[in-house]
């Protein structure tokens, strides 16, 4: 039976817990310029510090560090450190042909911090998920104030994108993560592109997919509301959908609610800790995010359970010891209706 397959099983009986913010921990050791560069880009012309995906082939150390601290807090699965490493989002640094490779390099790095903890412990198997995060151009949203139809890329080329990314991780991960989702229409991109690396693979990993609710609205920045998000992109089959990003726990709790009542697959949460204060840092403790989500897991909304900004392995670590022993959610039956979805959801019995 493979990891995954030992997951899929596991899911079922308890919460999996997913890890943490990889940005908040490399901020946290306080890497200059020079670490980003390493020796290999010296002399690039652009500045790369921020470009967090880079590391992987600069200080894969500082990478293998993040991982092994979530890995050691209770996580099951990590994401690669790729949520910027396409085409498009590489680009700013002037880097968009290393983007496959620093996603394969991301994977590589992932998988040996994981196959390490399987190793320790063959009892809680660890597993990777290849994160696939949003880019700095949305289809549904013209840059442009005064040109509302106005779009700076096409929805082939985010897919062509996305398709390097993915096609660059696909052997070494278990799962894709299609994160931080704020535009449904880059998701579908995103999705596409999965499916066409599958093909050209010849064989399938399962998909979760996660959205961001960006403000007290109760909708993505393309105007969705939670449930209109599902019914747009359940065509993918995930293995798991939810949300992450944007809100704390608190926020968060009554838009995951909502995807809990209609999703019928597993419900993934990963919320920040809390809002960030006017100096934009996240000051919520591990104990009253726990605190916070207790009550998702007891009243039953959530599968897996992790953390997006602000998060460290202290967070992941209490969150965990409060899900333990508790029972997950079920995901709810499917439902014989026409799901149709633009802003809002619209169903039609049959």
């Amino acid at each position: 039976m493979s990891n995954w397959s030992k997951i899929e099983d596991a899911v079922k009986n308890r919460i999996i817990m997913l890890d943490g913010a990889m940005g908040t921990m490399l901020q946290k050791q306080s890497l200059q310029e020079d670490d980003f560069r390493g020796e290999r880009f010296q002399d690039w012309p652009s500045p790369l510090q921020g470009n967090n995906d880079l590391l992987v082939l600069t200080k894969p150390e500082a990478v293998e560090k993040v991982h092994h601290a979530f890995l050691k807090a209770g996580a099951d699965l990590i994401e690669t450190n790729s949520f910027n490493a396409t085409t498009i989002s590489q680009a700013d640094y002037d880097m968009a042909e290393l983007a496959p490779e620093i996603a394969r390099a991301a994977a590589q790095i992932a998988r040996k911090c994981a196959d390490e903890w399987t190793a320790k412990t063959p009892e809680k198997p660890r597993c990777v998920l290849g994160s696939v995060g949003p880019m700095n151009k949305t289809l549904s949203i013209s840059p442009k104030v005064e040109d509302p139809g106005f779009r700076d890329v096409t929805f082939d080329e985010v897919k062509e994108s996305y398709i390097g990314q993915i096609e660059a991780m696909i052997d070494i991960v278990d799962a894709i993560l299609i994160e931080t989702v704020f535009d449904t229409l880059n998701c579908k991109a995103a999705i596409a592109a999965t499916h066409a690396v599958f093909d050209k693979v010849g064989y399938k990993k399962p998909i979760l997919i996660s959205g961001t609710i960006t403000d007290r609205s109760g909708r993505t920045l393309s105007g969705q509301t939670p449930e209109a998000f599902w019914i747009s992109i359940a065509h993918a089959n995930p293995f798991a959908v939810g949300l992450n990003c944007a809100l704390g726990a608190d926020e968060m709790r009554p838009h995951i609610e909502a995807i809990s009542r209609v999703a019928d697959t597993y419900v993934i949460a990963f919320p920040n800790a809390g809002l960030p204060n006017a100096f934009g840092e996240y000051d919520e403790t591990p104990s009253d995010m726990s605190g916070q989500i207790t009550p998702w897991v007891e009243e039953g909304f959530v599968n897996i359970l992790g953390g997006c900004c602000g998060t460290t392995p202290e967070h992941i670590a209490a969150i965990a010891q409060a899900a333990e022993g508790i029972a997950p959610r079920h995901p709810v039956k499917p439902k014989a209706t026409l799901r149709l979805s633009g802003l809002e959801p619209f169903q039609i019995a049959v």
